[in-house]
């Protein structure tokens, strides 16, 4: 006993103190064993040749925890919502479960990508919300990303609902003003009302666009399908302006044309943000999530999306949606957390390796 004693006074496992934005919680300390940074000016993923893939702690790529966003360069960050869905629940387990499934991803992407050689990079926990209060847990949000921003770092955030993005988007203009915005997804979340309320799952963009938070000339969505109740339920933001891309023009084809036009529409200047539904990927490929809709894009597709926002300047990104109660095989959560590092490789400052023919 005296033994163990000792072991728990390691600082490795004394209990962290709380984050003291009153909305960002530590993860648990499970295994100190196998958790330690290699030397040099980055933080890096504990290796899995250096420590069995089932060990070290739970974090995003198990990278290192953090109590806080401050001196880092990009920060991942859960936000355990699903409150604001209309259909099936469990979204609330989706950042537990990405990151678990995150453990098979490693430091440099096929294209030769090196974030960790060049971005100082940490998984800094998860939002305290509060699942009675819908209302309230928006504010919370904000209030933690008010504070992620205000030390220039950039958060790839971990859903969740997608109504989680309203607030998030809020925060951004704040700090950087209006901005474009990258919107992959199975639904365009234009609604105005939902059972009522101005704010779910399926409004965060609607919101967002009357608020004069995005430029609806540099907004693009991408993906979207599904039986509707109206038949021109995307022209209110069309006629603001939104590139609007439907699944049935991406279908049978490669998207780098596509992205590469919107590069030129958004431009390399205006803030970014990226909002990816897994619900986009067509469901045979990610069922994992909470309104499935046939006939998505493939995760080859949503690669070459990701990979075709390098160039814009991204302020941050979101990947929202994953039920882990309707992914038995843990695909949908390990898609995802492969497309967040995609979103990941194609942050500004980001380090190429040339990759030798």
């Amino acid at each position: 006993m005296a033994r163990i004693l000792k072991h728990l006074s390691s600082p490795l496992l004394r209990p962290l103190k709380p984050f003291n934005y009153g909305s960002v919680t530590q993860l648990c300390q499970i295994s100190s064993s196998c958790r330690s940074l290699k030397s040099g000016r980055f933080n890096e993923p504990l290796s899995g040749m250096e420590c069995a893939r089932a060990g070290g702690i739970a974090t995003m790529y198990r990278l290192p925890f953090q109590e806080d966003p401050k001196g880092l360069d990009v920060c991942f960050v859960g936000i355990p919502l699903d409150i604001g869905t209309s259909n099936r629940s469990g979204a609330r387990l989706g950042p537990r479960q990405i990151r678990m499934e995150s453990v098979l991803v490693r430091n440099i992407s096929t294209i030769g990508a090196a974030p960790y050689e060049s971005l100082q990079v940490a998984d800094i926990g998860d939002i305290n919300i509060n699942l009675y209060d819908l209302k309230k847990t928006v504010q919370m949000i904000k209030e933690a990303y008010v504070k992620i921003f205000a030390v220039n770092c950039t958060p790839l955030t971990l859903g969740g609902d997608h109504t989680l993005t309203y607030p998030i988007l809020q925060a951004v203009k704040e700090k950087y003003g209006q901005i474009g915005l990258v919107h992959v997804d199975a639904h365009n979340d234009c609604e105005d009302i939902m059972l009522g309320e101005k704010i779910a799952h399926g409004t965060p963009f609607r919101r967002s666009l009357e608020e004069g938070i995005i430029d609806p000339k540099k907004m693009v969505q991408i993906g979207l399908r599904g039986s509707e109740y109206s038949a021109n339920c995307h022209q209110w933001q069309k006629d603001l302006g939104v590139k609007v891309v439907v699944v049935e023009e991406c279908w049978h084809k490669s998207l780098v044309p596509l992205m590469d036009e919107v590069r030129t529409m958004i431009g390399p200047d205006i803030p970014v943000y990226i909002s990816f539904d897994i619900d986009s990927l067509d469901p045979s490929v990610a069922p994992g999530t909470g309104t499935p809709e046939l006939g998505g894009l493939t995760s080859i597709q949503a690669m070459e999306i990701l990979r075709g926002c390098k160039g814009l300047n991204i302020i941050g990104g979101d990947m929202v949606e994953v039920c882990p109660a309707y992914d038995p095989l843990g695909t949908t959560a390990l898609i995802a957390a492969n497309l967040l590092f995609e979103m990941l490789c194609v942050l500004p400052g980001v380090k190429y390796h040339k990759i030798l023919p």
